[in-house]
C-alpha cells in the first residue's frame, strides 16, 4: 500500500490530501499538523468570512493577479480554476456568492463553513489527521528501491516527530505555507528557496497632508513607486498610520522585493485624479479661475476630491483660507496641479494587513513540474500552496493558487 504524508493542515494541505485519498482509495494518506487547530489561517481569512476565490474564469486574465507565479500557473489554471473551485464546494454542500468586486465567499459569510466542509471531506475520504505533534525533520532514504514482500517499494522518506516517533512513507507533500521549517526541509531535500519577504501590506507615512484624515477614502487613485517603475490603481484609504486600500496593497505585492531591499523607506507618488488627463485638469483649473474668480479656493473644489483632503492639499502649498480663485498665480496653479496628480510622499515603514498573511518567495518554480507539482530535484517530493514562490494580490487569488496546486499535487502524488 502506497503511504503518502501531507505536512501542513492548511487549505493546500487539506485539499491535496482529500484529492489524493478520493482519487486513490488504495493509498494511505496521513495529514500532519503541528498545531492543535486545523485550518487556522482559513478561519481568520477575509475577516472571518473566508474569501474562497475570485470570479475570474479566464486563465489568461486570472494570472495577471499574481506578481509571482503567474506564468507557471497559466497551464495549471486550464486544469483547475475558480469555476472548478466553485463546483467542488457546491458538490460538497457549500454554496458561494459573488460580491461586486468579484470576491467569492460562502453564502453563510462564515469561514467555519469552509473549515467544516474540508475536515468532513477529509474524514469521509479516509484521510488520517494528526494534530499537535510537530515534524522535526524530513529525510530522504537512499538505496531503497527494492520491492517488499507484498510487491511494494521500500519507503523513500523518514519523518521524525517532536514526540520522537519516526514515520516512513513513499511520498511527501509539503504544504507548510510560509513556515520557515518547510523552507528548511525543501532546501535539505535539494530545492532552492527564494528568500521569503512580506507581501500585501500598508504604507506607514507621516505627512501633514494626510494627518488626522483617517477614514477618508478616494474611490480611484493611482499610486506609483518611481524607483521601481511600478504603479497600481484602485480605491485608496487614508489611515491613522498612513495609506491603505486595494491600490496600496496591490502596489506592495508587486513591489515586495523592491520595498524590502530598501527597508520600506522610499518615495511614493499619488495621483488623486487619474481619470483626468493632466492637461485637461490644467484647463479646468484655468476655467474655474476665470468663471469662479470671486469664490474662495478652499471652499470650492472643482474636482471629485474629498473636501477635507482638498483643504489640506491647498493649504500645503500655501493657499490660505481667504484666497480667491482670481488671486491664484500661474506658479501656484502649477503647484496645485502637481499635488493633485503627482504628490510625493515618503514611506517610512510597512504596516500590517491583518486579513492576509502572504509571502513573496518560496520554492523556486523552475524546480517544480507544474503538471504534477513534483520536485524536479527530489523524486517523490511534492509541493502545494504558499510554500511555493507564488503570491497573488488580495481578493481570493492566494486561496485559488492553493486550491489549484493542491488539486494537481493530490491527483499526481498517488500514481
Amino acid at each position: 500500500m502506497l503511504k503518502i504524508t501531507v505536512i501542513g493542515g492548511g487549505a493546500a494541505g487539506f485539499f491535496s490530501a482529500i484529492t489524493c485519498a478520493k482519487t486513490y482509495p488504495q493509498a494511505r494518506v496521513t495529514l500532519l499538523e503541528a498545531g492543535r487547530q486545523l485550518l487556522a489561517k482559513v478561519r481568520i481569512s477575509g475577516g472571518g468570512r473566508c474569501n474562497v476565490t475570485h470570479a475570474c474564469f479566464d486563465p489568461g486574465v486570472l494570472v495577471q493577479n499574481y506578481p509571482r507565479g503567474g506564468k507557471a500557473l497559466r497551464g495549471a489554471f486550464t486544469r483547475f480554476q475558480p469555476r472548478d473551485t466553485v463546483e467542488w464546494f457546491v458538490g460538497h454542500g457549500v454554496k458561494l456568492k459573488t460580491e461586486e468586486d468579484g470576491r467569492m465567499f460562502p453564502i453563510t459569510d462564515d469561514s467555519g463553513t469552509i473549515v467544516n466542509c474540508l475536515i468532513r471531506a477529509a474524514e469521509d475520504a479516509g484521510v488520517k489527521i494528526r494534530t499537535g505533534d510537530a515534524v522535526v525533520s524530513v529525510k530522504k532514504l537512499t538505496g531503497n528501491t527494492a520491492e517488499g514482500e507484498h510487491g511494494d517499494t521500500a519507503p523513500s522518506f523518514e519523518i521524525e516527530l517532536k514526540s520522537g516517533e519516526k514515520l516512513k512513507c513513499d511520498r511527501i507533500l509539503l504544504a507548510t505555507g510560509s513556515n520557515p521549517s518547510g523552507y528548511k526541509w525543501a532546501k535539505e531535500l535539494g530545492n532552492t528557496v527564494e528568500q521569503p519577504v512580506p507581501s500585501l501590506f500598508t504604507f506607514n507615512i507621516s505627512d501633514s497632508r494626510i494627518k488626522e484624515l483617517a477614514g477618508i477614502s478616494v474611490p480611484n487613485a493611482k499610486v506609483k513607486l518611481p524607483g521601481a517603475k511600478l504603479e497600481q490603481s484602485g480605491p485608496l484609504l487614508i489611515t491613522h498610520w498612513g495609506l491603505s486600500g486595494p491600490a496600496v496593497l496591490k502596489l506592495s505585492a508587486w513591489g515586495a522585493r523592491f520595498l524590502h531591499d530598501r527597508h520600506y523607506k522610499t518615495s511614493v507618488l499619488i495621483n488623486w485624479l487619474p481619470q483626468y488627463n493632466a492637461e485637461v485638469l490644467r484647463q479646468q483649473l484655468l476655467a474655474v479661475k476665470s468663471q469662479l474668480s470671486h469664490r474662495l479656493i478652499v471652499s470650492s473644489c472643482p474636482f471629485p476630491v474629498p473636501r477635507r483632503l482638498w483643504e489640506r492639499l491647498t493649504s500645503s502649498i500655501g493657499i490660505d483660507e481667504q484666497k480667491r480663485w482670481a488671486d491664484l498665480s500661474n506658479k501656484t496653479l502649477d503647484r496645485l496641479l502637481q499635488e493633485l496628480v503627482q504628490g510625493e510622499y515618503q514611506i517610512a515603514g510597512k504596516g500590517a494587513f491583518k486579513e492576509e498573511f502572504v509571502t513573496c518567495g518560496g520554492v523556486n518554480l523552475k524546480e517544480v513540474d507544474f503538471k504534477t507539482m513534483e520536485s524536479r530535484r527530489c523524486p517523490g517530493l511534492f509541493f502545494a500552496g504558499e510554500i511555493l514562490d507564488i503570491d497573488g494580490v488580495t481578493g481570493g487569488f492566494n486561496f485559488q493558487s492553493a486550491w489549484t496546486t493542491a488539486w494537481l499535487a493530490g491527483l499526481a502524488i498517488g500514481k
